[in-house]
């Protein structure tokens, strides 16, 4: 079983707007609503993909209702820690360029993060890997996935940003996964390569930096790999990152070496660019554009942690 942790769960809007203009009227030919937040759109595609998994998390008022309800009438399996305040809601509008905005979340208590804290003690005892996604909503400590790190039995996969990311990699979590960006903010640096180290020798087991069209770049205690499509392929890249997480945490639970994990990764990042939403692929798609990738070995030292 696989257990995807998302604190700050959302109920996703997603707008395509063909035509979008800045500053003007425009018309919404479609809109999607979904349950939403990082690790809920792992969970999302794992099950798709017929893996198990549970969903857990933070989730409160009426936006929450709606997040467990929308997990339900999807089958998704899902066990999230009940918040007085209301969960957050994210717009994202796809038109000629992907436009987000993101609510902050809700105010968590003490005695919430407690009362989670301790049904993620159970879950994580039975998880095979565990995963850990998204920003921290308000009142969560800082260090949360250094702690949540700490008390997972197996494997986990760390993907946050900013002082998430920083203080999270002290919980020595097996995988880190930020993207191009969220690696140079973490590392102090814009090079990819010394990002990764950094990251390895403040804790991360391996660091893979998603890197958009580009694919993915991966520094294992085996090396650096990098995988990537022929050619990118056309559509909405929001969740993308998240479809690449739920590739890695498959292939870390099925046993696959590195060299499939990243390429499986890499390919099912592209199926969710596929798809209009976040969280969804479609699997018929997914044996060709895996044909499509292709990977190669770089140099062994660049994975490699100073000291």
């Amino acid at each position: 079983m696989i257990v995807t942790v998302t604190l700050n769960a959302a109920l996703d809007d997603t707008y395509e707007v063909p035509d979008a203009r800045s500053g003007e009227v425009n018309r919404v030919a479609a809109v999607h609503r979904r349950p939403g937040g990082k690790g809920v759109n792992v969970a999302r595609v794992l099950h798709g993909l017929g893996h198990e998994v549970v969903a857990t998390g933070l989730a409160g008022g009426a936006a929450g209702r709606r997040i467990t309800e929308g997990l339900a009438s999807l089958g998704v399996p899902a066990s999230f820690s009940p918040v007085a305040a209301e969960s957050r809601r994210t717009v994202t509008v796809v038109g000629p360029e992907i436009t987000m905005f993101c609510e902050p979340g809700p105010t968590v208590t003490g005695p919430e993060w407690a009362a989670f804290r301790a049904s993620y003690r159970t879950l994580a005892g039975d998880a095979a890997v565990v995963v850990l996604s998204g920003s921290l909503p308000p009142g969560v400590p800082p260090d949360a996935y250094a702690e949540l790190a700490g008390l997972a039995r197996g494997p986990v996969i760390l993907d946050a940003d900013g002082e998430a990311l920083r203080l999270g990699v002290a919980g020595r979590p097996d995988v880190v996964k930020p993207n191009a960006a969220e690696l140079a903010r973490a590392s102090g640096t814009p090079d990819t390569a010394a990002g990764i180290r950094a990251l390895r020798a403040a804790g991360a087991g391996s660091v893979v930096a998603s890197l958009g069209p580009d694919g993915a770049v991966a520094g294992t205690p085996d090396g650096v790999l990098r995988a990537a499509l022929d050619r990118p392929v056309p559509g909405n890249p929001t969740g993308a990152g998240d479809a690449l997480v739920a590739g890695l945490a498959a292939g870390l639970a099925d046993g696959l070496p590195w060299p499939d994990r990243l390429r499986r990764a890499v390919a099912l990042a592209a199926c969710a660019v596929r798809s209009p939403v976040a969280g969804e692929v479609d699997a018929g798609e997914f044996p060709a554009l895996l044909a499509r990738v292709t990977l190669r070995t770089e140099e062994t030292h660049a994975a490699r942690p100073h000291g």
